[in-house]
């Protein structure tokens, strides 16, 4: 009969539904985002939030591409990975190079001379020899046929029809680095249509690249007008760069600048091969994204395989590193912390990085729970469901953390943010104790403990002037304090009460918030950039702050463009800033302050356009001393008169949180060094254990959703199987 099929292949169907949640089990986690085959490799998982802009490293200046760069391109020098304070050592450098100093008439100076500034210096020359045997990642741009020609060097639209991203060309090979690709990069901060943004730095330092720059600029004219699309760099001299031999170059600079070798660490003055210039010159390549700022061409341990900057970017081991050992030495407590099981071990030890871009932060941290993500930060929202904080302040990790082996690293960054006041302004600035009052008054209402504690969850401590911790020249402990808006008591730190504020306020005229010359109430303006939802309430933190002192906050909000516009020509009153570290010395962040770097007359830095002679003497003295007591008196006195006139509401060092997971090994925080991915090691066989034991599917609601379904058809079943019936039944009769 026509029911007896159709009911067998229900009552099969009812039993495999039951079934299937039992039997669909496997070992790999179902939501496993990563392909099956990549469970054993040796493959780190991170993040990217915002797709990088550059790539070259003539141009890149963000820490969001640095994270790619500084792992595939290779300055001379790099920091050591363990040391502390922060150590400089040789990368692809055979050796540290020596300053030798000359007076204006080209004769040497000896060292002691030159430092102790008996004998005033015209030039500095640092000479750097590279090490030999070092060769490129395997690239296009070096491919040649047998005859030696380029290959892909005179490429014509009919060749690039078929080529869309750089896998596309099918010869690849690689050369030797040598001196002159080093000082091929150095020209390149003064071509004309990079716009490098260390060149205006660096025009007042290397010798001759103010004229190069002049040079190249007619040059590209005179080049573009012909229709020519490469300005060959080799065949243009500068001055002050030299190549003294294949492997050695040398580097001339005016006067004193030890900072030089921070910045030789920085991926600016790492090689660039004239060939892969040229090859991603031609015409036609940059409309299909290859170019240095898509495709980077370096030395180091890593090349950039995968750019799909709108999902991922992969970077792979480079298969012609030159090789490197994990350092043998670091702090003492850095053994006991397992961080020289590694050593003399050869770097990288990883093979991939899979970098997937994730613009939200629930996401991710979902994913970092599950074991996709190999390392976290914190934010607001995960930040009580991954830390504990005592009474006391202790922080610790919550036991759910501690149960997954995941571990807690904090740092204090070498950064600092503060609320600037334009000094060219005729309320907030100048230099008259009225408005150094009114300064004062603000700086001691802006309660920065407050604020860290509501928008950071307390990830910072509040700035007592402009040099962050780790930094030489910053004072811990009450030596350190700044005593126009703290006291010491019972051995911390305390800011002063707001009846101080408010006396100081009066002292400046604007008793009550009342200005007592005109009788009008005293009305700020706060520049920011467009506000998110975020913003708004830490907006109305700093409205509710001048409000302690009946100052009227005024919020004037607009895109970054404008902002830009505002700060560059003097039209913000008071603003929020920060800085970063580019390297680790004082003159990094004392310069934020310098006359002649003021943001309105001279395009620099300083964007309060602060300016005191006495500070501005000393600060050219101290840039250039090495370290010691000679150089920590200097570097007081000058931070005892920004105190005084408060340029600054010096704000906070954020604290940055990672997490870690236990099979991801050798992390150590190291906040001048960007190449540190090849430090560290994962282990794939725990990691792929622990997601399975994190992620196994619960299956007995589907098994009960199965046994429901059942039960609710079975009654449906059998009322239909007798309806079906009965008229057999009744036939049969007949």
């Amino acid at each position: 009969m026509p029911a007896k099929p159709w009911g067998w292949m229900l009552a099969r169907w009812l039993w495999l539904a039951m079934l299937l949640p039992l039997t669909a089990c496997s070992e790999r986690p179902w939501n496993n985002p990563y392909p099956a085959a990549e469970d054993d490799q040796n493959i780190l998982y991170a993040s990217f939030r915002e797709r990088p802009k550059h790539l070259d490293p003539a141009r890149s200046y963000s820490s969001n591409e640095y994270l790619f760069i500084a792992q595939i391109y290779e300055p001379p020098l790099q920091y050591h990975y363990l040391k502390r304070p922060y150590t400089l050592v040789p990368l692809t450098a055979a050796a540290m190079p020596q300053a030798r100093y000359y007076d204006a008439q080209g004769r040497e100076i000896p060292p002691a001379e030159a430092r102790d500034g008996s004998r005033p210096v015209a030039y500095t020359v640092y000479e750097i020899r590279i090490r030999p045997g070092i060769r490129y990642q395997p690239h296009p741009a070096f491919a040649r046929d047998a005859s030696g020609r380029y290959l892909y060097h005179d490429l014509d639209p009919q060749r690039l029809r078929g080529i869309h991203t750089l896998a596309d060309f099918p010869e690849t090979d690689t050369r030797e680095l040598v001196a002159a690709d080093y000082v091929y990069q150095i020209k390149r901060l003064a071509h004309p249509r990079l716009f490098s943004p260390i060149f205006g730095i660096m025009r007042e330092y290397i010798v001759g690249l103010d004229e190069l720059a002049a040079r190249l600029r007619e040059a590209d004219r005179e080049m573009r007008a012909a229709g020519g699309t490469y300005l060959d760099l080799t065949r243009f001299p500068l001055a002050g760069v030299e190549v003294v031999d294949r492997y050695t170059y040398r580097i001339k600079v005016r006067g004193k600048y030890p900072q030089l070798l921070y910045w030789l660490a920085m991926p600016f003055f790492a090689p660039m091969p004239p060939e892969a210039d040229r090859f991603y010159s031609q015409p036609g390549m940059a409309e299909k994204n290859i170019t240095l700022d898509w495709y980077p061409v370096g030395t180091g341990p890593y090349m950039l395989t995968v750019n799909d900057p709108n999902r991922r970017m992969v970077l792979e081991r480079n298969p012609n590193f030159h090789g490197e050992r994990y350092p043998e030495e670091g702090e003492p407590e850095d053994r006991a912390a397992g961080l020289l099981v590694d050593a003399g071990r050869p770097l990288p030890f990883i093979d991939k990085v899979v970098f997937s871009l994730e613009k939200e932060d629930i996401p991710y941290w979902n994913k970092f729970l599950q074991g996709y993500y190999d390392t976290s930060g914190i934010t607001s929202d995960s930040f009580d469901q991954a830390i504990r904080v005592s009474g006391e302040g202790e922080v610790a990790l919550s036991e759910a953390m501690q149960a997954k082996g995941i571990r807690l690293v904090t740092a204090v960054n070498t950064s600092i943010f503060y609320l600037g006041f334009n000094m060219l302004d005729p309320v907030v600035g100048g230099y008259g104790e009225r408005q150094r009052k009114l300064r004062r008054a603000i700086s001691i209402a802006l309660d920065f403990e407050e604020y860290l504690s509501i928008f950071a969850n307390g990830r910072g401590i509040p700035a007592q002037g402009p040099i962050p911790p780790g930094i030489f020249g910053h004072r811990q402990g009450r030596a350190g304090i700044n005593p126009y808006v703290y006291e010491w008591r019972d051995g911390r730190p305390v800011r002063k009460s707001i009846g101080e504020a408010r006396r100081l306020l009066a002292e400046a005229g604007y008793a009550g918030g009342v200005d007592q010359e005109t009788g009008r109430p005293l009305v700020l303006y706060f520049d920011v950039t467009a506000m998110g939802p975020d913003d708004k309430a830490r907006l109305e933190w700093y409205r509710k702050q001048f409000q302690k002192l009946d100052i009227q906050l005024v919020i004037r909000s607009t895109d970054y463009n404008r902002f830009q516009d505002k700060i560059r020509n003097g039209n913000a009153q008071i603003f929020i800033w920060g800085w970063n570290a580019d390297y680790p010395d004082p003159e990094n962040f004392l310069f934020l302050l310098y006359g002649p770097n003021g943001k309105v007359k001279h395009h620099g830095e300083n964007a309060a356009n602060y300016a005191n002679p006495e500070f501005d003497r000393l600060f050219e003295q101290m840039k250039t001393m090495d370290n010691g007591p000679r150089r920590q008196a200097l570097i007081d006195r000058m931070v005892d008169i920004v105190r005084r006139d408060a340029p600054w509401v010096w704000a906070f060092h954020p604290k940055g949180y990672t997490l870690y997971h236990a099979w991801y090994h050798n992390v150590k925080p190291n906040l001048m060094a960007n190449n540190v991915l090849k430090y560290r090691r994962v282990d794939p066989q725990l990691r792929q254990r622990l997601r399975a034991e994190w992620n196994r599917p619960v299956l007995w609601p589907l098994g009960l959703a199965g046994l429901l379904l059942v039960l609710l058809v079975l009654p449906a079943w059998w009322s239909y199987l007798r309806r079906i019936r009965r008229p057999a039944l009744v036939s049969g009769r007949a």
